[in-house]
């Protein structure tokens, strides 16, 4: 019996290619003039401290520093500061209204479906929180987040080890088998599994690298009891 889902967004609710073609673009081209602008605001200060201590260059200047997250958003690198700062760069760019986030229609009506029968709905992803909640705020669709009871990122744990996902299991307060997991992702959906999850593999483009995992191409065509 599910009573919870929790989702990952890259291919699963949304395009990978909104990411990579919309998303890290912005940001890669915005960081620095917003890092300049803003460096002395106390959340920037604090996410340029722990890149300073990630990278191992304490004494590091401004520059230096919009060096490293530049590259690291080039080798897309999973850096939590670096995706706390792309967060508030995008948050500007939803606000100006140069984007919005992108969902599938299919996944927005599945996770109203899904909330309408009471099940609790969450999100699991790379991205930072503040990222995950300007998306499904700002989306094709509208503001989305009303929907979902909770955000996960990077700050509880790697995606594709399965102590993250007992972690959440415990934030929840529900055992592994109430809980389905949906990622495009193999590596991920395994992690979970070995966390006691529910799981379903979203196949959304060809030629996808896919496992054991019971497999869809849309929302609707998960199926669970619960």
């Amino acid at each position: 019996m599910i009573r919870a889902i929790v989702t990952d967004i890259e291919g699963t609710t949304g395009s990978i290619r909104f990411v990579h073609q919309v998303l890290f673009p912005y940001a890669r081209a915005n960081l620095g003039d917003f890092l300049r602008a803003n460096a002395e605001r106390d959340d920037v200060a604090e996410q340029l401290a722990a890149t300073r201590e990630l990278a191992e260059v304490p004494e590091a200047d401004l520059e230096t520093v919009i060096g490293t997250l530049e590259g690291w958003i080039d080798a897309d690198r999973k850096a939590t500061p670096l995706k706390a700062l792309q967060g508030m760069v995008w948050a500007k760019g939803y606000a100006d209204g140069d984007f919005t986030g992108h969902v599938y229609p299919d996944a927005v009506k599945g996770l109203r479906d899904w909330k309408e029968r009471g099940l609790s709905l969450h999100v699991y992803s790379s991205g930072s929180i503040q990222a995950q909640k300007l998306l499904f705020g700002h989306s094709d669709a509208g503001d989305l987040t009303p929907l979902f009871a909770g955000y996960f990122d990077t700050t509880t744990g790697p995606k594709q080890e399965a102590e993250s996902y007992r972690r959440i299991a415990a934030q929840l307060g529900l055992p592994g088998a109430e809980i389905l997991f949906l990622s495009d992702v193999v590596a991920e959906l395994d992690a979970a599994a070995a966390a006691g999850f529910q799981t379903w593999q979203l196949v959304r483009e060809p030629g996808m690298v896919t496992g054991d995992h019971p497999q869809a191409s849309r929302f609707d065509e998960v199926s669970f009891s619960g």
